[in-house]
């Protein structure tokens, strides 16, 4: 017999990868079309040479761009690959998962279809990515890309090749990220399924009763639960009569810039020390405009 943490252990897990699967599936097919159909004279035409104007305009691109955190890390590396700078990767990377339409719809009817919550979300998004953006723009030299992400380009947009040819590579390098992320994504998937069940919500609720501790606190479960920055609104909306609406804010901001899941892709992607400092100046920059709030 199965004990009873174990089923639930085991049914979050199961629900996770349900969640998040549709979207890395997507991620990594829009991963391999910018492999064979989108070149790099393409991708100079749209982003600016100027680190600012760069970073700005990724962001504005990532706020129209459907894509959750589960699958935009394989796509970010694609864009870099091609020739997109590292800034504007990672400005287009934090603005996808949160600002972008449907994300922004469901957090307005998970708060009542009032527009405050909707307003705040995408405005410490964006604030954030465009300066994590700019910041990495000044530390870090070249793509920051470990050898194993550079080595799927096989055949690629450059030269000329039948329709049916680059779809038939398209669906090769989809199929190559897919099992490059997939296993990340499903340790991710259980070991937020194991916090899930093992770490009380009581003794987080108890450890965030001063306001910045509840922003803190907040942060933390929104890295711990790992939700598709689709549902997470509607979770943070059952904390409203616990936590403040700043700290509400930094569970949507922080959770889909950074949970256990895109992490662990990141690690797959991006050189260790980089992600050290990515994540630490997201996290400072959440507290911190949260808090304001």
């Amino acid at each position: 017999m199965f004990s009873q943490s174990f089923l639930q252990l085991n049914t979050i897990f199961i629900s996770i990868l349900i969640e998040a699967i549709p979207f890395v599936l997507i991620g990594v097919f829009i991963a391999g079309f910018i492999q064979m159909f989108i070149t790099e004279e393409m991708l100079a035409k749209v982003i600016p040479k100027n680190r600012y104007l760069a970073v700005l305009s990724a962001a504005f691109i990532g706020a129209l761009f459907p894509a959750c955190e589960c699958g935009i890390v394989p796509i970010v590396r694609r864009l870099i690959l091609k020739g997109v700078p590292l800034h504007a990767g990672i400005a287009f990377m934090l603005t996808g998962p949160v600002i972008n339409p449907v994300v922004l719809f469901s957090t307005y009817l998970a708060f009542g279809s009032q527009w405050d919550m909707p307003f705040y979300r995408s405005g410490l998004s964006f604030i954030v990515a465009v300066l994590v953006g700019l910041i990495i723009s000044r530390q870090f030299k070249g793509n920051q890309l470990i050898a194993k992400g550079a080595v799927h380009n096989h055949c690629d947009a450059s030269g000329k090749q039948t329709f049916m040819k680059k779809f038939a590579g398209m669906l090769r390098h989809a199929a190559d990220e897919f099992f490059s992320v997939g296993k990340y994504l499903i340790i991710g998937a259980f070991v937020a399924a194991a916090m899930q069940t093992y770490v009380k919500t009581s003794t987080l609720l108890e450890i965030g009763q001063t306001e910045a501790a509840s922003h803190l606190v907040m942060m933390g479960l929104a890295f711990v639960l790992s939700l598709c920055s689709e549902a997470d609104a509607f979770i943070a909306s059952s904390f409203r009569s616990t936590f403040s609406t700043g700290s509400l804010v930094a569970f949507l901001v922080f959770g889909p810039m950074v949970d256990i899941k895109n992490v662990l892709m990141m690690l797959d992607a991006f050189k260790k020390r980089f992600i050290l400092y990515l994540v630490a100046y997201i996290a400072i920059f959440v507290f911190i405009g949260s808090l304001l709030i």
